[in-house]
Formats: C-alpha cells, sequence, structure tokens
C-alpha cells in the first residue's frame, strides 16, 4: 500500500474500537498499570517520536490519525521509522477514534507505542547523578530531568513512591530530556547508597553551608526530596552534606524543581569558571 512515498506493507486502516491494535494501544495510552505490566510507553507528538528515533531507533508500533497522513514532518518520520524497521506494524486511524487517544490539546496526531528503557544501574556511582525521593508530581519530575540534561547530568534514579518517569504528563514536561538520560526507576535508598562513591549533597534552609561558597566541583549525587515531606527520614542526615540556597525570607521554601535548577547550575557554572 502505497501512503505518500511510503510502502507501508504494515500499515493497518482502524475505523473500528474494538480493533485490538488499537485496544492495546489507548489501553497503554489511558492506563499507568497496563503501561507498567506491559513494559511499555506511550509518545505522543512529534517532538517526542523524533527524540525517540534519534535515540533508541523504531518504536513497537506507530498510530497516525488520517488528517496527519499529509503533514511532510510526518512523513519524514514515518520513513526514518520504517527504514530502521521495515515490517514495522503502523495504525492509520479515523480522525473521530483518535480522539480517544490524544492527550494534547495542539499538534499533529501521531503516537508512538514503545518498550519502556530499563537500563541496568551500575554497580558503582562515580559520575553525577540525582535521585529523587518520592517527588511525585510529574511536572516537577519533568521539569528536573531538563534541568539535569541542560547542566550536563546524564543519570536520574528515583525513589519508590516517585511519579513515574515515563508517564505520558512526564514525558511532556521533560519535552525529550528522557532520551539523553540514563533513567532507573523504584530504586529504594538502601540498594542505592551502597553504590555511591561520591559525595551526596541536598538542600535545606538551616544548618547548612552557603551554596554559593560551597565547592560543588567534583562529581556528586544530588538527592531532592518529596514536595510537602522533604527527604525520607531513612535516608541517613549525617551522611549528606547539606546545602542552603541563600534567598528572601518573604518565602519559605522554593519549588523542588526550582530548587534543583538553582543548586544544578551553580554546579556547572563552578565548573565552566575553572
Amino acid at each position: 500500500m502505497k501512503f505518500g512515498s511510503l510502502d507501508l506493507t504494515g500499515l493497518r486502516q482502524i475505523y473500528s474500537r474494538d480493533n485490538p491494535h488499537w485496544r492495546e494501544l489507548v489501553s497503554c495510552a489511558q492506563s499507568a498499570r497496563e503501561r507498567r505490566k506491559r513494559g511499555l510507553s506511550f509518545l505522543e507528538g512529534e517532538h517526542l517520536c523524533e527524540a525517540w528515533l534519534d535515540r533508541w531507533g523504531a518504536p513497537r508500533l506507530i498510530a497516525i490519525a488520517d488528517s496527519a497522513q499529509q503533514v511532510p514532518s510526518c512523513r519524514a518520520l514515518l520513513l526514518r521509522a520504517q527504514a530502521l524497521n521495515p515490517t514495522l506494524t503502523i495504525l492509520r486511524v479515523d480522525d473521530t477514534l483518535w480522539r480517544d487517544l490524544s492527550q494534547l490539546v495542539q499538534g499533529v496526531s501521531l503516537a508512538f507505542l514503545i518498550e519502556t528503557p530499563q537500563p541496568s544501574l551500575p554497580e558503582r556511582l562515580i559520575e553525577d547523578a540525582i535521585y529523587l525521593d518520592r517527588v511525585q508530581d510529574p511536572g516537577n519530575v519533568g521539569s528536573i530531568l531538563r534541568t539535569a540534561v541542560a547542566a550536563g547530568i546524564g543519570r536520574v534514579v528515583t525513589a519508590p513512591g516517585s511519579a513515574w518517569v515515563w508517564s505520558p504528563k512526564v514525558l511532556r514536561a521533560g519535552m525529550g530530556a528522557h532520551f539523553a538520560l540514563q533513567v532507573h526507576e523504584s530504586v529504594a535508598w538502601v540498594d542505592l547508597a551502597a553504590r555511591v562513591q561520591m559525595p551526596r549533597l541536598a538542600a535545606r534552609p538551616q544548618n547548612a553551608s552557603d551554596l554559593w561558597t560551597t565547592d560543588l566541583r567534583s562529581p556528586a549525587l544530588w538527592l531532592f526530596g518529596n514536595e510537602g515531606a522533604g527527604l525520607d527520614p531513612l535516608i541517613d542526615a549525617e551522611t549528606v552534606h547539606w546545602i542552603r540556597i541563600p534567598q528572601s525570607d518573604r518565602v519559605e521554601s522554593l519549588n523542588v524543581s526550582a530548587a534543583a535548577a538553582v543548586c544544578l547550575f551553580e554546579q556547572r557554572r563552578q565548573r565552566l569558571a575553572n
């Protein structure tokens, strides 16, 4: 079957909600439980799909709405994906059905179903990393991932109870940052601590070193805690180098993603200055 300049032997036209490929796609788009059970994630929009192709290659499945089939940028992405996997299944979806799937208010109607990356955690952590301890807001998690990439950090580890990094909301907030990181999810502190071979840094408002005068040039593990409760008490405070962000006393505290940005870019500033 021809699709523009594509020879899409794997294309399937979807008109019915009973189609098994469509039901799998919708269940993964709508249910975190299904995504976890199947080890799959749902990417929607050109930017995320292009970032996946750049980093990981062809997805498990592609869906495109009828209204998007003639968009040149979409055709270019489909060509790239098919070149990587000529037998790739591509669902061409009726626009009325697409409303069951889409979580975007605007944007081109293109989606990938992917196998969620699950990289192995190194036995020894000796390069910069971030540990998110029960950070539950998807927007905060996505923002921290973007900040990590911008600040030159390549690894993020999350504790049980944190927002799932590959959820659609975190993916949208991360804007492709996921694909420049090694992400390890649901790692208990007791399992991580023994691997850490570098300073452990965290921020708090009192009894802490000033951020501007602390030497941050060495590799470190940054710990950022829950939006309301902070770090888990199980994390031994004696092993953490506490840092205070100088701020006006007109506000009680910074949002966790804002605090992360301040800390990580002060570290980057110090390194670039030397």
